[in-house]
């Protein structure tokens, strides 16, 4: 009954850094390096991560340095960045790559405020699928006999806890994601 509980709790802490993952990709008006992660370049045939063919590093608030290891791949870095979802613009010197952030409009704000409440609510499905899942096998144990019902009641009444409490992560996750995409 343990190991149903634990794998249940290791597909829920899964789905949350799920969701964290996901909302390093959602753009908001401050720089960081962690927008770029999903930027692949095309590095001798290879689409390649950006963070393995170059520096990226915030020297301000609203900049990102991009400081390719090959200077050849300025242009390749520059087509990625641009045929990117991100909307941005970068600029380069022949030595490096800078992308000023805009500051984002109310609009846009509140449309990427929505985009984050529907991935926080994809992954509460997810951990309630996985709640779902658990339930189920518990059952199935019930049903094989040789657990007391009792036992069951109590591992289902543990699964829920352990439910809410990653629903709850996943509340205050997005609660700071959206904190930070309204900031001004």
């Amino acid at each position: 009954m343990d190991s149903v509980k634990s794998a249940c709790e290791e597909r829920m802490k899964k789905a949350v850094v799920a969701l964290k993952d996901e909302f390093n990709g959602l753009r908001t008006g401050r720089a960081s390096p962690t927008l770029l992660d999903k930027i692949r370049v095309d590095y001798y045939g290879q689409k390649t991560p950006l963070s393995q063919v170059a520096t990226v590093s915030v020297p301000e608030a609203r900049l990102i340095v991009i400081q390719p290891w090959d200077r050849s791949l300025i242009g390749e870095i520059e087509k990625g960045i641009q045929k990117s979802e991100l909307s941005l613009n970068p600029s380069n010197d022949g030595k490096v790559i800078r992308i000023s952030i805009p500051p984002l409009t109310e609009e846009r704000r509140k449309d990427l405020a929505k985009m984050a409440r529907s991935m926080a609510e994809q992954s509460r499905v997810s951990i309630r699928n996985v709640r779902r899942d658990g339930l189920e096998d518990l059952r199935k144990q019930l049903s094989a006999g040789g657990v007391p019902e009792d036992a069951i009641k109590k591992e289902e009444e543990e699964l829920q806890k352990l439910t809410d409490s990653y629903i709850a992560q996943v509340g205050k996750t997005l609660e700071e994601k959206e904190k930070e995409i309204m900031e001004v």
